[in-house]
């Protein structure tokens, strides 16, 4: 064990939950919007990084160089695809979801967003929504979890499953005390830390290692880019993601303004263009330095312990591994957040206790389920047949983005979509996206590209067979461009 590494990850740990309390101890009077948005006062550093360092987990430590390390080049089409899609959503979603959801009687969660924006006088949207978020989130956070156990069990030989236990602990206690505050200002130093440590890594070993690095690295298709359609389509579609991903728009809701939106979109896009490039070249230059025997997931961590190796540079060592903490917790804290509102503002405000319960009962309910979706994506990380992180990842990814993509991205840029077009698109893309997964997994296509397209379908067949939407509907939507200075 390296006591210098474990000194680092203590006192990045230390810091994490400081934060939290500290948001806990200015809260006392916060209501349900403070908590789960923020006030909707973020400025743009805070918005921009933290937007990105929800969506960029460990995954992009640890998933994607590994695929590059292992596969080659040709896997790079999912960094291609998530900066697209991520770009994208800047300019296509941001500035009208802040604007919409504000006009829509000021909802806090997408869930609530879809149902007012469309005047909905059923609250069962809402619910189906939360259903969604409860299952793909307790996947989701499953990853992060399952990622720092295998981050403390490889560079500290500590118990995979002991330390998914400790770094739950963690997690779910400043997320627990500070809410979206919390979330958001630890997010933003730990994109800062991933940002670091993704530029320092691959960086310092090319300086250090001899030229040509080692002999016979690379087999002859690593450089090939274009290794057949299915990788391009599949890796592409990855950006779809984003337009309906709750945990990172959540953000865009958040900003205090639409000129400090503008600003955090430059932050936001220009963080993910150097992540998601140094994540590719983290993959390629670990095969030049360390050559082609190390298991593909510890590719960075086994890079950084060699460049630096002993006592005090150990120090540097652990900051930089504790990046790989910063991803899991990033997206993690953001996932238990999200799922914690849509249950606790949309299932039980909106159907349980229907309006009658108070702003502290709220607050104390979403930190209860924070609680259990914890607990249950612990089982999930914990079991030895979960699957790799990235592949569950994918599966959670895959599900929200053909589930709420297309409703979000048509229910800011079109007129006449209607609440049972919202629905039909919701249930179709999520049907499409699992049955896909199901049954049609062997063909080499990523299920959010059949799904995305099958919900996108399905909301304009229902909308235009329903007539499309009424006189108030539309006066809505004309109130949110305003809104959004268009």
């Amino acid at each position: 064990m390296n006591f210098s590494e474990l000194i680092m990850f203590g006192a990045y740990l230390i810091f994490m939950v400081g934060i939290g309390v500290t948001f806990f101890l200015r809260s006392t009077t916060a209501g349900e919007k403070d908590y789960f948005l923020g006030g909707r006062k973020m400025g743009a550093w805070v918005s921009g990084l933290s937007a990105g360092a929800s969506d960029m987990s460990a995954w992009v430590l640890m998933g994607l160089p590994a695929s590059i390390y292992t596969y080659g080049m040709g896997k790079s089409w999912i960094a291609i695809g998530l900066f697209i899609g991520y770009a994208l959503s800047w300019f296509l979603v941001a500035p009208r979801l802040r604007a919409f959801s504000v006009v829509c009687d000021d909802a806090i969660t997408v869930p609530q967003y879809l149902t007012n924006r469309f005047l909905g006088k059923s609250r069962w949207l809402q619910v189906a929504s939360a259903v969604i978020f409860l299952a793909a989130y307790t996947v989701y956070a499953a990853s992060s979890i399952k990622a720092c156990g295998t981050l403390f069990n490889t560079v500290l030989g500590v118990n995979a499953t002991a330390a998914m236990y400790f770094a739950a602990l963690i997690i779910v206690g400043y997320t627990f005390l500070g809410g979206f505050n919390a979330v958001c200002w630890t997010d933003f130093f730990q994109g800062l830390l991933m940002l670091g440590a993704l530029l320092a890594a691959p960086l310092a070993a090319l300086a250090m290692m001899p030229a040509g690095g080692q002999a016979g690295a690379f087999s002859g298709d690593f450089w090939n880019l274009f290794t057949g359609w299915k990788d391009i389509v599949s890796g592409m579609g990855w950006g779809l993601g984003y337009f309906g991903m709750p945990h990172i728009i959540i953000r865009f809701m958040s900003v205090k303004s639409q000129q400090e939106l503008k600003k955090a979109r430059v932050i936001g896009v220009g963080w993910t263009l150097l992540i998601l490039t140094f994540s590719v070249l983290v993959g390629c230059v670990g095969r030049l330095f360390l050559g082609d025997a190390v298991e593909g997931s510890v590719v960075f961590i086994t890079m950084v312990r060699k460049i630096f190796a002993g006592p005090w540079l150990g120090l540097i060592s652990g900051l930089l591994l504790s990046a790989i903490l910063a991803g899991a917790m990033s997206t993690a804290d953001s996932q238990l957040l999200a799922a914690s509102s849509a249950f606790a503002s949309d299932v039980y405000r909106g159907v349980i206790r229907k309006e009658k319960s108070t702003d502290r009962e709220m607050l104390w309910v979403s930190r209860i389920v924070v609680l259990v979706i914890a607990a249950a994506a612990l089982i999930i990380a914990a079991d030895p047949d979960s699957g790799t992180i990235m592949s569950l990842v994918e599966n959670a990814w895959g599900l929200f983005g053909a589930a709420f993509g297309p409703v979000i991205l048509l229910s800011l840029h079109w007129r006449k979509m209607t609440f049972a077009g919202a629905a039909a698109g919701m249930i179709c893309g999520a049907v499409t996206d699992a049955l896909w997964l199901a049954f049609l997994g062997g063909t080499g296509i990523y299920e959010i590209v059949p799904g995305f397209l099958a919900g996108l379908l399905a909301c304009w067949a229902v909308s235009v067979l329903g007539g499309g939407a009424s006189r108030a509907v539309e006066e809505r939507f004309d109130k949110g461009v305003a809104a959004a200075g268009e």
